[in-house]
């Protein structure tokens, strides 16, 4: 079969991309712009690509038009021209589950943070066990090196996210997976471009939980209220709790305590998932107070620990003990763009990370605190998400950012005033609308020692590139 992906340089449909050529099929694909990383993965599999979504490409002969969300009417050409001469079309969710995930045990990893990550790790301890996982998730796991890829196991992970699948079925992506296990990693408000407010997120993920059958199993997150509230509108399989410190007594479940069975552990009065960290790089792992082992890796962060602990329970439900997960995860190399240093240059190091939330923001900087202790810590900002640059969050900026010593943002194409907003950080923070300025400023400021740690969901232009070689003029 011949499928055509409009949209195809978007991590998701970048990575159907693969899954779909590696199962046999005959792989194309548009997109406005077409560069790396995405463009280097899908070249390196054979799949061409084409600039633009121009309407002659409905002459390409395809058999099937998968459709990214980043398609809308009335905007690409091509789409117009699939709709007025009735040609086959799917949202790439729907092609996923019907061509591949049906047939698997899907595990789906869900949450506003974290998805990718823990879906990374999760992956990452069902290859360590030898299982062999196909895997599809938003960034470039470090222990595989490509973003998706399909094999004959049974198991399949797929980062599962909130956002819509397309212009023409404004559902959540992952109501189409059908997970027998499901991660709900944490819950917040984001994507105001679709979302009107938290209910309407909250409603999403209940139909998640709707789709994962008696006999499966959901791992959520016990310190989190709203994804507590969100159980508690109805839950119909067991359910493990992790939480890296003691939670709040949870709310009832349809008349019933919210714990799991028995067989199942964890929720509350049996202690659920919990990990106590030992230093900045290693904590260990109890389930109902029982001690199971230490993970010794080089992530910090509560975060991370939360989302080990989600992954080792996703995991046990297949199969793998938490001792051979815990051990797996000592050789876990994290994904791209999170936390990754880039360079170090006269004693100044660069890191790269994708937050862009200001939760994101904060966990980021507590994190590498915990790794660098007293020195200081320049936080590089780029408010690019569709949230922030409508300045839905624009109020929790300031405080995600005082776990840093001197903030510089990027405010070109803001529709809100970046400098007001940052305004209690008095003159510990900086706003600029130039690149070559910031870049300049972050450079001049910088001295030996120091951390300088760049934040964005996009290229935010080549800055790491940039600074590094300024740096070393």
């Amino acid at each position: 079969m011949h499928i055509h992906i409009l949209g195809i340089c978007g991590t998701f449909m970048g990575g159907i991309a693969v899954i779909a050529k590696q199962a046999g099929h005959r792989v194309t694909g548009c997109d406005a712009q077409v560069y790396p990383p995405m463009s280097t993965q899908l070249e390196a599999q054979g799949i061409e690509l084409i600039e633009g979504f121009g309407a002659d490409q409905a002459d390409i002969g395809a058999d099937v038009f998968v459709i990214g969300n980043v398609v809308s009417r009335g905007k690409q050409p091509l789409m117009e021209a699939i709709l007025d001469r009735g040609l086959p079309y799917v949202s790439g969710p729907q092609w996923l589950y019907e061509n591949v995930l049906k047939d698997k045990w899907v595990l789906a990893v869900a949450g506003t943070h974290g998805k990718t990550t823990t879906s990374a790790m999760l992956a990452w301890i069902l290859e360590d066990a030898k299982l062999n996982p196909g895997y599809l998730v938003g960034g470039v796991p470090m222990n595989f090196g490509v973003s998706a890829r399909l094999t004959e196991s049974p198991f399949f992970v797929i980062e599962a996210d909130e956002y819509d699948t397309a212009f023409f079925d404004k559902r959540s992506k992952f109501v189409h997976y059908r997970p027998r296990t499901a991660i709900l990693n944490n819950l917040e408000y984001d994507h105001a471009d679709i979302f009107p407010d938290l209910a309407a997120i909250e409603t999403q993920f209940h139909h998640l939980v709707r789709t994962v059958p008696g006999q499966g199993l959901i791992v959520a997150n016990g310190g989190d209220g709203n994804i507590a509230r969100v159980l508690a509108r109805g839950c119909w399989s067991a359910v493990e709790w992790f939480a890296c410190s003691p939670s709040p007594t949870l709310p009832r479940l349809r008349g019933r305590e919210l714990e799991p069975s028995p067989a199942s552990g964890g929720g509350q009065g049996g202690g659920g998932w919990t990990a106590v960290p030992v230093d900045a790089t290693s904590f260990d792992v109890s389930l109902n107070d029982q001690p199971l082992g230490q993970v010794s890796w080089e992530l910090v962060g509560e975060h991370n620990r939360n989302n080990a602990l989600a992954a080792i329970a996703a995991a046990r439900h297949v199969g793998v003990s938490p001792q051979v997960a815990i051990d797996g995860l000592s050789r876990f190399r994290n994904v791209k763009r999170r936390l990754e240093l880039r360079g170090t240059v006269n004693g100044i190091a660069v890191y790269d990370d994708f937050a862009h939330h200001p939760t994101a923001i904060e966990t980021t900087l507590a994190g590498l605190r915990s790794r660098v202790g007293g020195a200081r810590i320049l936080a590089v900002l780029e408010p690019r998400s569709n949230t922030m640059k409508l300045g839905t969050l624009k109020d929790e900026l300031a405080g995600s950012l005082t776990g840093a010593d001197r903030v510089f943002c990027y405010s070109k194409d803001l529709g809100w005033d970046a400098a007001a907003a940052l305004a209690p950080l008095a003159d510990k923070a900086g706003t600029h609308d130039d690149l070559a300025a910031l870049v300049e400023a972050v450079a001049r400021e910088a001295r030996p020692g120091d951390q300088i740690l760049v934040m964005s969901n996009g290229g935010f232009g080549g800055v790491h590139a940039k600074l590094l070689d300024r740096l070393g003029r």
